[in-house]
């Protein structure tokens, strides 16, 4: 029966429904996933998303799921629904390395909060999905297990970190996907492989279980086919979290319903700093007709200033990487994790093992924080840098006086080709321009589908909200997808 279903078209609704109507079995709909993952993604030369399949499990899942559907009873919110999982969210049992050599052979003990909510409400973690390791990187590129490769090109970068997770959505090896997002990296992924990417507001969403990168900026959230199906994950994975102290004790909606208010009468921030004159000519005519389409809908559309964005980047990768130098000091060869064999001594051990465990990108970040962190260079860096973050939250705030939502593009650029910056850090750094703002505000964003390239490439529009007004920035991306599909781009 599964052989009559588009994998490539399932959403989570209609999934459900399948299962729910016996159009098939969660058990068939999962091995034929499996099957399209083993013919597409694999073999060398292809997407390259899936790094560990957890068959068992998933089986194991879809076995409940498909008997529930047996007995005629409803079944719950995310019955029988594959999801990929980014390998920095950890899963019991199941390997999950971050995509780095450091922990190539960890099995984690318990799960993360956001998977265990997941299968509660039904969901089938297909297995872990490639990424930048500890999630450092734009492309993709600096997973220890090689490049993902975007679905729309295979010679072209999918974005990163959550690469692996935007690439498995749209290449249609999973419904949906969890990544997580520390500057860009949800969102930057979704409009290179143009699916919907979504980041919720900092303490949304529970951190624990998630392989930390920068523990202030880590956000984890849902990469979908929709904005519909992101509202949908959404409301599973939200609210407190007794093992999180940043996740905040705030009401979560049903996004689901949220999506379906009208537009009409939003207003509409178009920050000037996010539309430089260097910027890809084909991105700026997508984004700009995207912002026609809801001015068009009823929302209110006009220019706004955002004054210290020129700071966002020196801002962000200082206290990024500072806290990096932190999080990454555990990895010592002592208590888990790879360690280097061969060695004599203790300091040799530390040194070695961090020499052979960790990849160029991530040893880059640590030197870099490690140094803002360093005695005489600390109020010159982090503590400065910590205080402009502050200002560019402040120009939120003053602008969500004026407006109910904010559109920029996603990215400066459609997909770039694989090993185009691999060799310029700071080129590829600057890649994440439009998204780090809203890391550094902790407010939400989300980036939907706008347009193509010339050349066929996926471009995406970004969408940012008021801190929790996640059902707004959804709504938005919800009525830009209609005003599209109608034939309206």
């Amino acid at each position: 029966m599964a052989q009559s279903l588009d994998l490539g078209a399932l959403t989570v609704s209609s999934t459900r429904t399948a299962v729910q109507e016996r159009q098939v079995t969660a058990s068939d709909l999962v091995q034929a996933f499996y099957k399209k993952i083993e013919a597409e993604d694999q073999k060398p030369g292809q997407v390259n998303a899936y790094l560990t399949l957890s068959r068992e499990r998933a089986l194991e899942q879809a076995d409940k799921v498909d008997a529930l559907a047996d007995r005629g009873d409803p079944l719950p919110p995310l019955g029988g629904v594959p999801v990929a999982i980014k390998d920095v969210i950890i899963t019991l049992g199941v390997r999950t390395t971050a995509g780095s050599k450091m922990l190539s052979t960890f099995r984690p003990p318990y799960d993360c909060t956001v998977v265990s909510r997941l299968e509660q409400a039904g969901a089938i973690i297909l297995g872990k999905v490639n990424c930048d390791e500890f999630a450092m990187g734009s492309s993709n590129e600096n997973s220890a297990w090689g490049p993902v490769r975007n679905p729309h090109d295979l010679t072209r970068v999918p974005g990163g970190s959550s690469g692996g997770s935007a690439a498995s959505v749209a290449a249609g090896t999973a419904v949906a996907a969890l990544g997580s997002d520390t500057g860009g990296s949800i969102r930057q992924p979704a409009a290179f492989c143009g699916v919907t990417g979504l980041m919720p507001t900092y303490g949304r969403v529970s951190r624990y279980g998630l392989i930390a990168f920068g523990s202030s900026l880590d956000h984890i959230g849902p990469l979908t086919r929709s904005a519909k199906d992101s509202a949908i994950l959404l409301r599973h994975i939200a609210g407190r979290d007794e093992m999180d102290s940043t996740s905040v004790d705030t009401p979560v909606p049903d996004y689901e319903l949220e999506i379906d208010k009208p537009v009409r009468g939003l207003r509409l921030g178009v920050p000037k700093e996010y539309f430089p004159a260097e910027m890809d000519g084909e991105v700026r005519k997508s984004v700009e007709a995207s912002m026609n389409l809801l001015g068009k809908a009823g929302c209110e559309v006009k220019s706004i200033s955002l004054p210290h964005t020129k700071y966002a980047i020196p801002t962000y990768y200082v206290v990024a990487t500072a806290e990096a130098s932190s999080n990454l000091a555990r990895y010592d060869g002592v208590r888990y994790g790879y360690r280097s064999p061969g060695v004599h001594t203790l300091s040799e051990m530390y040194r070695m093992t961090r020499d052979e465990g960790f990849g160029p990108e991530v040893k880059r970040r640590i030197m870099l924080g490690t140094y803002a962190l360093s005695a005489g260079y600390y109020d010159a860096y982090y503590l400065k840098a910590q205080k402009v973050r502050t200002l560019i939250a402040r120009d939120f705030l003053e602008a969500f006086k004026e407006v109910d939502a904010i559109v920029t593009p996603t990215t400066p650029t459609p997909a770039f080709k694989l090993g185009e910056k691999a060799g310029d850090p700071l080129s590829m750094y600057l890649a994440d321009i439009f998204t780090v703002t809203a890391s550094l505000a902790g407010i939400p964003g989300v980036s939907v589908p706008c347009g193509k390239s010339s050349g066929g490439l996926p471009i995406g529009m970004q969408i940012l909200g008021r801190h929790f007004e996640e059902g707004t920035i959804l709504r938005l991306a919800h009525a830009l997808e209609h005003a599209r599909a109608s034939g309206n781009a």
